[in-house]
């Protein structure tokens, strides 16, 4: 197949194909397709573009889901694909995938013409969808991962690559795999906040009552996706507000006349069900859109004017007393490694 054609430009919409095959397991491409309709419904109600195409092809035009529910009106497998895309594969009922029928030799054909690179097409699998990249030659000489019950099966089906056991996803740009079932919705909240922030991630989460979670290789979460598993409804309404705009002249009484109640009361739900006290939040959430000031090449004045600080002074005493790595400094690109 012809390759997917570069739009340039980075902020258009991502065309999302969830590829299935007769009985491909419900969960696996249902739980990610709500997350990425979530998060095009909260870039809706904040008056931004949605991010995310949602399209679900196959060899066949219907055909029985795993659990007998029938699918039709699927889309043909393209010919072409317009960049960005991500290709979205998931797995299938049985001890082992079978790849001798029909409709699957012709998805493996079709995918066999792919080539996955970063900002242009994605290659994304759940469950034992790592299993059928493996078949279609996506995997060599990469890290990825898939249920447990198929390590061994992905294992011989592409020798060269490294398989990872015990991870909640891998991720190994422009190939991302998840364990399984449910951890394709974590992936997805993944890519998601890579997307479209940490923040929109978060409420997506909320939105769908789970928790975010990361594999162990991955770095701590981020103050934006942390201390959100909780199901406080006003507390999620002030950490929203805070995440969104952080640079705002936020207090506990205002952060508390969001949340309909009183400065003490508020606190004591911050520490009862967030872990964190309300203040000690906004203090890290400020910290998180400051580095990522300067990483995105801005001065540290900037970065902690952008970030709500009131002086550069105030940023690097916050710096110090969070235990951040480095210095604000050295994380500025203009002055620093």
């Amino acid at each position: 197949m012809n390759q997917p054609e570069t739009s340039g430009n980075t902020g258009a919409p991502i065309q999302v194909l969830f590829a299935l095959l007769p009985r491909s397991l419900v969960l696996d491409w249902a739980g990610p397709a709500e997350a990425l309709r979530i998060a095009n419904q909260v870039l809706r109600a904040q008056g931004r573009a949605p991010r995310f195409v949602l399209r679900f092809v196959s060899p066949c035009a219907d055909m029985d889901s795993s659990v007998g529910v029938r699918l039709a009106g699927l889309e043909p497998l393209p010919d072409t694909l317009k960049a960005p895309a991500w290709v979205v594969l998931v797995g299938l009922p049985g001890e082992v995938i079978e790849v001798r029928s029909d409709p699957a030799r012709a998805l493996l054909h079709w995918l066999r013409g792919l080539r996955p690179a970063t900002d242009t097409l994605e290659l994304i699998t759940v469950c034992a969808g790592a299993v059928l990249a493996a078949h279609a030659g996506l995997l060599a000489g990469r890290r990825a991962t898939t249920h447990h019950h198929h390590l061994q099966e992905l294992q011989a089906a592409a020798p060269s690559c490294q398989v990872v056991a015990n991870r909640v996803f891998v991720e190994d740009a422009p190939v991302y795999s998840s364990a399984g079932v449910t951890t394709g919705v974590d992936l997805m909240l993944h890519r998601i906040a890579t997307i479209c922030g940490p923040a929109l991630a978060a409420q997506v989460a909320q939105t769908m009552v789970v928790a975010l979670r990361r594999g162990p290789q991955d770095p701590e979460l981020s103050p934006f996706l942390n201390y959100r598993n909780h199901m406080h409804m006003a507390l999620h309404r002030v950490q929203d507000a805070v995440s969104q705009q952080p640079a705002e002249a936020w207090n506990l009484p205002r952060m508390a006349e969001l949340a309909n109640t009183s400065s003490r009361h508020l606190a004591r739900l911050f520490i009862e069900h967030a872990g964190v006290a309300p203040l000690q939040y906004l203090r890290r959430i400020r910290l998180a859109a400051a580095r990522a000031a300067l990483q995105a090449g801005y001065n540290v004045t900037q970065a902690a004017e952008m970030a709500g600080f009131s002086s550069d002074t105030q940023l690097r005493r916050a710096w110090h007393q969070f235990d951040m790595t480095g210095t604000p400094s050295t994380t500025d690109p203009a002055t620093g490694s």
